[in-house]
This record gives structure tokens, C-alpha cells and sequence, in this order.
């Protein structure tokens, strides 16, 4: 046999015994209730404040804190089962319940190892929005609540609230992240215009970075489908700055209003 259980301390089993595992997770209870502000602590350096987004260290605060219970209370298990085995017993039972639970809940372990990760890889932070594809019940999308060991707590634009096992994050599209916001506007000409509405159009683009203050560059003009008949359809493709696309839209489409109106060139659609 590869080890032995000495069975003779389960037959004196007493109060005391009770008494010292009851101590071992309430000290695990008392440490799972200081992680929080002991997570902070750890973090609330001042290379680290330097260094840290305020969203980034609120995710690092959940994530540590989950980690330091969950090391508290596996550290209490472990204190217990030494009252009744051995060390050198105590230490093959680890490595086989290791690998039993390993196989059996692997999903759950797959759980906290994507979520250790998170300790180290900069994905996403608490209070941006993403965007999760490929998961079981469909993509989510929405802004991110909570950040802990397990799991992701994502409020979807609707309102409802996804928890999803952070072993199932695979793919993450991070709109928060982005440094432009593509913005598009299509303008339709009859085509005995078009030549006199595509240099115009071309010239405005230089001085509209000027009057447009989100516009990053000068935005281009294209053709989305390469068709030509009475009418003629032109796309104006901009970069504004990130998260300004939306706002920026209608007084581009004002500027572009009144420059064509001068120059006599009309609108159709």
C-alpha cells in the first residue's frame, strides 16, 4: 500500500479536536472578511497607484481578494484532515484528491486558473464595456460589474446581469480600449453632379479637421458599391476620436449640408 491512515485519533475524536477545526475556519471566515481592504493595502502603493488605472485596480482588488479566501479556506481543510493523518499520508491524499477533483471538476478548476490569469493579463477591467463571443448560451455584451476569482459579472445593455465562468472567456472584443471610432455617411447625387460634388467633397476634408474638433484626420471619400445610374451613392468614411463618432456625426453631416448648398449641388434620396 502506498500509505496507511492511522484511524486511532478518529476513535478519541473530542471537543478539542472540534474545537481547533472550528478555530482553523474561523480564522479562514475572519480572513476572507479582511481580503477586501487587505487586497487594497497591497495595491495602495504608490508605484502601483502611478502605474494603475482606478478600473484596474478595482479588478486586482476582487481578484486577489478571491484568491487570498480561497487559499484561507483551503489552508483550513488542510490544517483539519492533519488533526486525524499524518504528514507524509497527508501528502499523498493531496496529490490524489488533487488529481481526482482535478478530472472531476474540471471546469471549476478551469475556472479559477483563467481567473489567476486575469491577475497578470490586462484583458478587461471592472466598468468597461466588451463584448464575449463563442460562449454556450451565445455572445454577451455589455459592461463589466464584477471581477472575482470564478467569475465575470457583465450587465448586459438590456439590463439583465450575466455571470459568466471566466474558464468559458476565450475571445474578448474590449470596446473601451479602442484609440478611434469609425463614423460613416452617405450621400447620394444625381450623377451629372458627381464630378463637381466628388472634388468638393475631397477639398472640404482638409479644412474639416480644423472645424470639426473629434475629427482625428481628413476623412475619404469612397464608393461602397461601385454602381453608377441616374443617381450615384458616395460614402464619406471618418476617424473621430474614441468614443465621440456618434456626437460628431450630425455636425459633419451639417457641414457637409451647407457646403454643398453654396456650392448649388443638390441632395437626392
Amino acid at each position: 500500500m502506498f500509505f496507511q491512515i492511522d484511524l486511532q485519533p478518529l476513535g478519541q475524536f473530542g471537543w478539542l479536536q472540534a474545537g481547533q477545526i472550528a478555530l482553523f475556519y474561523l480564522l479562514a471566515w475572519l480572513i476572507h472578511l479582511l481580503a477586501p481592504p487587505l487586497s487594497r493595502r497591497l495595491l495602495a502603493t504608490r508605484a502601483m497607484e502611478r502605474r494603475g488605472r482606478p478600473e484596474r485596480m478595482t479588478t486586482l482588488q476582487g481578484l486577489i481578494s478571491g484568491a487570498i479566501t480561497f487559499f484561507a479556506f483551503t489552508l483550513a481543510t488542510l490544517f483539519s484532515l492533519s488533526l486525524f493523518v499524518d504528514t507524509s499520508t497527508l501528502i499523498w491524499m493531496v496529490g490524489l484528491f488533487s488529481a481526482a477533483f482535478g478530472l472531476g471538476a474540471r471546469p471549476l478548476v478551469s475556472d479559477f486558473l483563467a481567473g489567476l490569469s486575469f491577475l497578470f493579463e490586462d484583458t478587461f477591467d471592472v466598468g468597461e464595456k466588451i463584448q464575449l463571443p463563442g460562449l454556450p448560451g451565445g455572445t454577451v455584451e455589455g459592461v463589466i460589474e464584477i471581477v472575482n476569482l470564478r467569475t465575470t459579472l457583465v450587465r448586459s445593455n438590456t439590463g439583465e446581469l450575466y455571470n459568466v465562468p471566466n474558464g468559458e472567456i476565450r475571445v474578448v472584443r474590449n470596446f473601451s480600449r479602442g484609440r478611434f471610432s469609425m463614423t460613416k455617411v452617405k450621400l447620394t447625387f444625381n450623377t451629372s453632379d458627381l464630378n463637381q460634388a466628388l472634388e468638393l467633397l475631397e477639398g472640404m476634408a482638409r479644412d474639416a479637421v480644423a472645424e470639426l474638433p473629434n475629427l482625428l484626420e481628413p476623412w475619404q471619400v469612397i464608393s461602397e458599391t461601385g454602381e453608377m445610374g441616374e443617381r450615384t451613392d458616395l460614402t464619406l468614411v471618418a476617424k473621430a476620436r474614441f468614443g465621440h463618432a456618434a456626437e460628431m456625426r450630425p455636425r459633419l453631416l451639417t457641414l457637409v449640408q451647407e457646403q454643398l448648398q453654396e456650392a448649388g449641388i443638390e441632395l437626392v434620396g
